[in-house]
């Protein structure tokens, strides 16, 4: 069987900068996939070029058998493909459910108005803002804005989600909600990819970690290969604080 999305190869530069080189990885379907590494390792610029906003200078992504090298974000979106960004940024003036009727009408389905709206308070019930559809966005707290930024994506109805830096900025008790709903996501159906620093979510969240240095491919393997990888613990975690991390309880 083949694998959701397959990443051959991929490189790119800026400049004089090498941001990834030679990178391959695969996320199979079902599956909850971290890509790790330290500030500066090539992860957004990999999200980058997955959901079409840098082409890359070489290499192939490949989505359901399909070539999407190179493919604008529209068309990625329309593919199956949604990312909730680190930094959100909704539309403030207007309320909870418009910002996420514009992921409903824009996605992989192109849902007309009304079928949107339907679409949208299912998500909302998901992501906990069903009691807030009529909220302005901007009166949100952070947490509720990075609720919003997921459920924004999810109206698109992916079947990828590329989760990036989402639980930045949150509290512990946040953090912890906020796993919960990924992993109901991961639950209803959809694939995710995620880049995320905080390792205590990573250790319990991640059915394998790819690990990136200096945008090449360094490790790969289930949480606890990784956790006690020599490479990757001298390159990027430090031995107590992952340590710490993967002594947390996997759901």
């Amino acid at each position: 069987m083949s694998a959701l999305l397959e990443v051959s190869a991929l490189s790119k530069r800026f400049g004089g900068v090498q941001a990834v080189m030679d990178l391959s990885f695969t996320v199979e379907k079902g599956e909850i996939l971290a890509l790790i590494g330290p500030n500066g390792a090539g992860k957004s610029t990999v999200f980058d070029m997955i959901n079409g906003v840098y082409p890359p200078d070489s290499g192939r992504i490949v989505f359901e058998q399909a070539d999407i090298t190179g493919l604008p974000p529209y068309e990625v979106a329309h593919r199956g493909i949604a990312r909730a960004h680190q930094i959100v940024q909704p539309l403030s003036d207007l309320t909870v459910l418009d910002n996420c009727l514009v992921g409903a009408c824009y996605g992989h389905d192109d849902l007309s108005l009304t079928a949107g709206r339907a679409v949208v308070r299912e998500i909302a019930e998901l992501v906990g803002l069903g009691d807030r559809l009529a909220m302005p966005a901007g009166q949100l707290t952070t947490a509720g804005k990075k609720r919003l930024e997921l459920a924004r994506a999810l109206c698109g109805r992916p079947r990828l989600l590329l989760l990036d830096e989402v639980l930045a900025g949150l509290n512990p008790t946040e953090v912890d909600r906020m796993v919960e709903v990924i992993l109901r996501i991961r639950a209803g159906g959809v694939s995710i990819l995620m880049v995320e620093h905080v390792m205590r979510a990573i250790m319990q969240l991640s059915d394998r970690i790819v690990v990136l240095n200096l945008g090449r491919h360094l490790a790969e393997g289930s949480p606890q290969e990784i956790a006690n990888h020599p490479a990757v613990i001298e390159a990027y975690l430090g031995d107590s604080k992952l340590m710490a991390a993967v002594g947390a309880e996997r759901p």
